[in-house]
This record gives structure tokens, sequence and C-alpha cells, in this order.
């Protein structure tokens, strides 16, 4: 699909974060210690922007579906989301004074780790309306689908597929949230390897969606459809910011999944996208180099 393409959009829905990122540091910090990191990095964050960012870059018409962050980081995500062209048309501000969505994120050469507070609603109130005219829904993680279920119905309502990234939280792991029915509703599922492990130990079917797409990090992904698992394996690069790099893979992979092509070259797209993505700060930095693959 071409830079210029048009066509029916991409909803991503789900929290929307200021995200202040400190990568590369030389060590993960640990209680009653002190790290100082040489690079901090303010932007949009949260696994539904960064995907919608990536399918844009892509050439594919994508809608933002969220709360947008309060004072004084509201700037900054409304920057990020209007330099990548995504259309926030379905998202809505929060109430003035009301606490901030921000996710801390420290990274090394090999992974990050998070610290998020989560305020308010993870969206606006949807309707069937809202989804109409739209040809796939993406949710950007599992927890917000759990404050949500009702996005399932009103986008099979709608004629919308729908994808689920999975994200990690504590009490879904935990399994103090059920969460089975909710990801066999879903056309594709993308846990990373620590979730998919997780999940499975919680004792939920290795086959949780239609098709089950698992994020490996610098190794890759394998996928599970109607004939067994299938891998890709991912070029090493150096890695600045690990940042959304998962999301980055999802937009990829959905890019070309959405146009029927075959599963081998959805996992090489995603591969591509998120091995982009490490190699810039910030969950959408890498928007330019995504649009070099358009």
């Amino acid at each position: 699909m071409s830079k210029d393409a048009a066509g029916p959009e991409i909803i991503c829905a789900g929290r929307l974060y200021c995200d202040l990122i400190f990568a590369p540091v030389p060590r993960m910090p640990t209680l009653g210690t002190e790290v100082f990191a040489d690079h901090l990095t303010l932007c949009a964050g949260g696994g539904a922007f960064i995907t919608a960012a990536t399918l844009q870059a892509l050439g594919c018409p994508a809608s933002l579906m969220a709360m947008l962050p309060a004072a004084p980081f509201d700037a900054i995500v409304q920057r990020d989301i209007e330099t990548c062209g995504v259309n926030p048309r379905l998202s809505k501000a929060v109430q003035a004074g009301a606490s901030p969505q921000i996710t801390v994120a420290i990274g090394d050469n090999t992974d990050r780790a998070f610290l998020s507070h989560r305020s308010g609603d993870a969206m606006p109130p949807i309707t069937a309306a809202a989804l109409s005219g739209a040809r796939h829904l993406h949710i950007g993680e599992l927890r917000s689908l759990t404050e949500h279920p009702e996005l399932i119905a009103l986008a099979r309502d709608a004629g919308l597929s729908i994808s689920l990234d999975c994200g990690w939280d504590d009490e879904v792991m935990q399994g103090q949230v059920g969460v089975s029915s909710l990801i066999a509703a879903v056309d594709v599922f993308f846990p990373n390897e620590t979730e998919f492990d997780r999940l499975i130990a919680l004792g939920l079917p290795e086959k949780l969606a239609k098709l089950t797409v698992v994020k490996c990090g610098a190794s890759g992904a394998r996928a599970l459809g109607p004939k067994g698992w299938q891998t890709a394996v991912s070029k090493p690069v150096d890695v600045v910011d690990a940042t959304g790099a998962g999301d980055s893979f999802i937009g990829g992979f959905l890019s070309v999944w959405l146009e029927n092509g075959p599963l081998a070259r959805c996992l090489e797209r995603g591969n591509q996208c998120g091995r982009l993505a490490v190699q810039a700060k910030g969950g959408a930095g890498a928007f330019n180099a995504w649009r070099a693959l358009a």
C-alpha cells in the first residue's frame, strides 16, 4: 500500500500516555540505589497510538480512540499525534485538573521496564456510529478490553475484524480478571513471550484466538494459525530504545494481514517495523523509517 493510499480506516483504541523514556541506562535501578541516564525523551505513548502511527506511516489510514492526557502533558501528546498524521476524531480530552496518564520507561540495550500511572477511563463512550465505515478495530491492551467488553459486539455489528494486544497487567496475569472469552472473540491476539507463557500457566489454551501471534523481541515472532506454528526470525540490530517495538510490530503485521497477505509476509513486515523501532528514540520515533517501507 502506498504512502498516499486512502480507504476505510483502522481504529486503534486504548490508553494514551505521555511517555518519559530514560534510555539507554547503564543498568536497571534497584531499591536503595540510583541510576543516571544521559538521555530523556518525552513523547506520546501507549500501544494504541504507536500501532496507529505505524499503520499511518505504512499508508493505512488510522484513527485513535483514547482519552487525551491532562496538562501539562497534553501538548506533547497532541504534537506527536499531529506529526504522525493519526486522526484523533474519536478521542476526547480529559476534564481539566484530571490526574495525567504517564509512563516512565527505563531501558538498556536489550529490553525495557515500565512504571505507569493509569487514570480514569481508557477511552470515551463507544457507540456504533463511531465504528461505522471502518475496516478494522485494534485494541491496544487487554486490560482496556476488560474495561470495555462492549467493543467486541459493537465491532462485529459494524462488520469489523478485531485484533488485540496483550500488555502486562498484574491483575490479569495473576488470574484475578477473566479474559479467556474476550481473547477467543478476536481475530488476532498479540502477546509477547512473557505474557503468552503466563496466560498458558493460568490454564488458557495455547490457541488463544483464531490467530495468536507471539512477539519474541530480538528473536522475531511466531504465529499459531490453522496450520500450526510458523516462525519468522528477525535480524539483529543495535538497540537504542525498545519502547513500542511490539506495538510497531503489530502495525506492520496488520498492514499486510488486512490485505490478505500470506502469514510469512505478515510476520516479516512486523519484524521489519519492530527492528526499525528499536533504532530510534520514542514509541513513534521511527515514523519516517516506517514510511520508507510503504
